[in-house]
């Protein structure tokens, strides 16, 4: 059987740096998940994470990304732009993650394949919403986070 997770990281207290989270909650409102895809909420997630990340077949990292696009704007990483992801600080729990990865990747653990599914920022600042550029956005994120799922055939139709 495969391993597969959907990591929703950020920091729900900072408006929009929150997003990652907010899509893994959506995705877990849905009735039911098949038992190869774990959906993690990883907060502003670090070493701990080992564990959960060791040996997936596909990781799908969900996060705020700035690369100075409009706010709101949705941005799916794959492949070769994977690691040029984490050689850029684009995000504030990259680091973290990049150590996790890393690690991985150094005992021969780390995830076959990553995405990256992101939404540029408006705000960072305190609050517990995200801003209207990125809330409005969230049913995108969660279908196209639905969609790098179905791609690989680990979604047979929707969802529930």
């Amino acid at each position: 059987m495969t391993r597969n997770a959907v990591l929703g990281i950020g920091n729900i207290l900072l408006s929009d740096e929150g997003v990652g989270v907010r899509v893994v909650e959506a995705l877990a409102s849905r009735a039911s998940w098949p038992d190869d895809i774990e959906l993690i909420d990883g907060g502003t997630c670090g070493m701990e994470m080992l564990d959960q990340l060791e040996e997936l077949d596909l990781l799908v990292v969900v996060d705020c990304v700035r690369g100075g696009r409009p706010p709101g704007t949705p941005v799916v990483l794959r492949g070769e732009a994977v690691p040029v992801f984490f050689r850029t600080k684009l995000s504030p729990h990259q680091i973290g993650l990049a150590d996790v990865l890393a690690s991985l990747e150094l005992t021969g653990r780390a995830p076959r394949e990553t995405v990256i599914v992101g939404i540029e920022p408006e705000s960072l600042a305190l609050g517990m919403e995200l801003t209207p550029a990125v809330g409005a956005r969230l049913p995108e994120l969660v279908d196209l986070t639905l969609g790098e799922l179905e791609r690989r055939g680990l979604l047979v139709g929707a969802v529930g």
